[in-house]
């Protein structure tokens, strides 16, 4: 196993690689993760620019959308059906707004995807996928309803079911009343989804909270499945070989690239371990020790509220998160389980109220943190980055001061890297934190930075006391609010930040609580991040020790 996890080929690898896979779609009402392979569960909206690629980087890619039908036909207009209203939401791929048909008065929510972003043939056929998929699964009460895909000179727009009552999470935070038995039946909808997907041949790759939305707030059966960006369609036995999926998430055969639909089963698994725990099973300050700890597979039953959970909650759980795919549970069997059947054993107390706590912080964003590592980044010594200055020279070819899709693209190819395009397009946007298109010095040196460089007070201070504009010894919400518009960072959720790392509960962030979040590793968790990926390159590259 530590050989094949290490870039060893099975004999099916080459047969089975599939093509590049593109990031996960954004839900209707929030951001989609940025950063790895993606991360913390939830990350903040980008405000992403509207420029058109040049032409002359489309050509070079061979693929222009603009002049070709990513649907393969022409659709009727979607401005002539519907009335496009407010923004719901953003993620790295586009937009999804709310829409009324014009028609019938009924409001919709439509995702809408620039084409200017599907810079290949694979991009084109990853969104042609996820709405073939969508149509596949339409019937199912869980699974959001398409209504139409549309599309016009500058992006595909894809109408489906408004769920207008929020994400699973927050609905359970605010509620207040949580038990083994809530939770039974929300897994039991996730499961039933995942069966379905699996009967008819299709593999969820990436199922996490945020992909669960309610149509009805107070009625937990109306829960949806509305992302099925980085799902496929697969075989009898078919073995797949790209790492997609978020890491909290992830199964040691993904990592070991080597895995087929049990991998669904694993990371509701894990969904069901955070339901109950609050916390996610395989913890660690860095993603790389996310997966080492996904690897060794050990499950913590001894700390609280695990000793108060029932004995058929905990055998499910070591059944789901089984480290051999073979030895684990189809998702028809865990439907039959009897903690998870209706009117099965799973007690209808509640559950202690750290959990919720711990399930309201687990899923705030934190925008703070990913602002203080660009204002670390500024004030590091010449010889601290002098190593990554001249990387960034080599990728800058063209000395503009700023590296595009393509040099990023060359660079890492340089380096010896592996990565598909989606996946470094997940870099560019991960690292580009004010949205120019470009990374700019700054901004790869915030990208790459060692985590060690942390761990020094000075710069601790310096990142504070940026924030702190009145030199108060406190960051309020008004001053977060400055920072996020100085980084052209969306403010929408300044609560959540604020009480995420507020742990004295007086509304402001101090030092010690500031730098003891930017000393937890929850930054880079996701997608793949800009050093690891050098790092891997690195590794990895022809003669690389």
């Amino acid at each position: 196993m530590g050989n094949l996890c290490r870039g060893s080929k099975s004999r099916d690898e080459d047969r089975d690689a599939k093509p590049s896979e593109r990031p996960a779609s954004q839900n209707q009402h929030q951001s989609a993760p940025s950063s790895v392979v993606d991360d913390s569960p939830k990350k903040p909206p980008k405000q992403q620019q509207q420029q058109p690629a040049p032409v002359a980087v489309v050509m070079r890619r061979g693929f222009d959308p603009s002049s070709s039908y990513v649907l393969g036909h022409r659709t009727p207009n979607v401005r002539e059906l519907y009335v496009m209203g407010r923004k719901l939401g953003q993620g790295q791929f586009g937009i999804t707004y709310l829409c009324t048909e014009i028609a019938t008065g009924v409001e919709y929510a439509c995702k809408s995807i620039p084409k200017r972003k599907l810079v290949s043939k694979d991009d084109a056929e990853d969104v042609r996928r996820e709405i073939q998929i969508m149509h596949h699964l339409s019937g199912h009460k869980n699974v959001v309803t398409i209504k139409g895909a549309y599309e016009d000179s500058q992006s595909v727009h894809i109408v489906m079911e408004l769920c207008s009552g929020g994400e699973l999470f927050d609905r359970i935070i605010e509620k207040g009343h949580f038990s083994e038995r809530r939770a039974a039946e929300i897994i039991r909808i996730i499961v039933g989804v995942v069966e379905a997907c699996h009967s008819l041949g299709v593999m969820h790759r990436d199922l996490k909270p945020e992909n669960f939305l309610l149509v009805n707030k107070d009625d937990v059966t109306s829960l949806k499945a509305i992302d099925f960006g980085l799902s496929v369609f697969f075989k009898p036995d078919q073995i797949f070989t790209d790492v997609v999926g978020s890491p909290y998430y992830v199964s040691p055969e993904v990592l070991c690239k080597h895995y087929g639909p049990e991998a669904d089963v694993w990371t509701a698994g894990v969904i069901l371990y955070i339901l109950l725990s609050g916390v996610p099973p395989f913890w660690a300050e860095t993603q790389q020790g996310i997966f080492d700890a996904i690897m060794k597979g050990v499950l913590d039953f001894n700390s609280a509220p695990w000793p108060l959970i029932s004995e058929s909650a905990k055998d499910l759980i070591k059944r789901m998160l089984c480290f051999r795919p073979s030895e684990r549970l189809t998702a028809h069997e865990v439907l039959c389980h009897p903690w998870v059947c209706k009117h099965g054993v799973a007690p209808d107390q509640a559950l202690d109220a750290a959990v919720l706590s711990r399930l309201k912080q687990f899923s705030a964003m934190n925008k703070l943190k990913k602002m203080a590592l660009r204002v670390i980044a500024e004030s590091l010594s010449e010889e601290e980055i002098a190593g990554l200055r001249e990387m960034f020279q080599a990728m800058d070819t063209d000395n503009s001061g700023s590296i595009t899709f393509d040099e990023l693209k060359a660079g890492l190819r340089r380096y010896g890297s592996t990565l598909k395009d989606t996946e470094i397009r997940d870099l560019m946007e991960a690292a580009d934190i004010d949205n120019s298109g470009t990374i700019d010095y700054g901004e790869f040196i915030a990208a790459t930075i060692h985590l060690n460089k942390l761990e020094r007070e000075e710069h601790l201070l310096v990142a504070f006391s940026y924030f702190d504009k009145d030199g108060s010894g406190y960051i309020t919400a008004d001053e977060l609010q400055q920072a996020c518009k100085e980084h052209n960072m969306a403010d929408a959720s300044l609560e959540d930040v604020i009480r995420e790392v507020d742990q004295d509960n007086d509304g402001r962030i101090d030092y010690s609580e500031f730098a003891a979040m930017m000393r937890k590793g929850t930054m880079g968790i996701g997608r793949r991040t800009l050093r690891n990926s050098l790092n891997v390159s690195m590794r990895d590259a022809p003669g690389a020790l």
